[in-house]
């Protein structure tokens, strides 16, 4: 296949499987991927609030009512809005 995909200019390579810690939260986090979860508003403040690393816990509370607040910070970081270290465990 390696051949082939050289013969018309490809790459080709076979991808490992993620670390079992990072495939469980990203299993977790894609529940949020769906677009109800976005907050936009939220989000420019959510982007302030974690301008430096802290505990998500924590600036969920400075963001406001954490029910609220979380699905739309997972749905951030499901999006790539926000980032957090996914081989860490919780």
């Amino acid at each position: 296949m390696a051949a082939a995909a050289r013969a018309v200019g490809w790459q080709y390579w076979v991808a490992s499987p993620p670390e079992p810690v990072v495939a469980a939260n990203l299993g977790w986090l894609s529940g949020y991927r769906h677009p109800r979860y976005r907050d936009t508003a939220l989000l420019e403040e959510a982007v302030r609030v974690f301008a430096r690393p802290r505990p998500l816990v924590e600036g969920a509370r400075d963001l406001g009512d954490t029910i609220k607040v979380l699905p739309a910070l997972f749905h951030a970081l499901w999006t790539g809005a926000l980032s957090a270290p996914l081989r860490a465990l919780a």
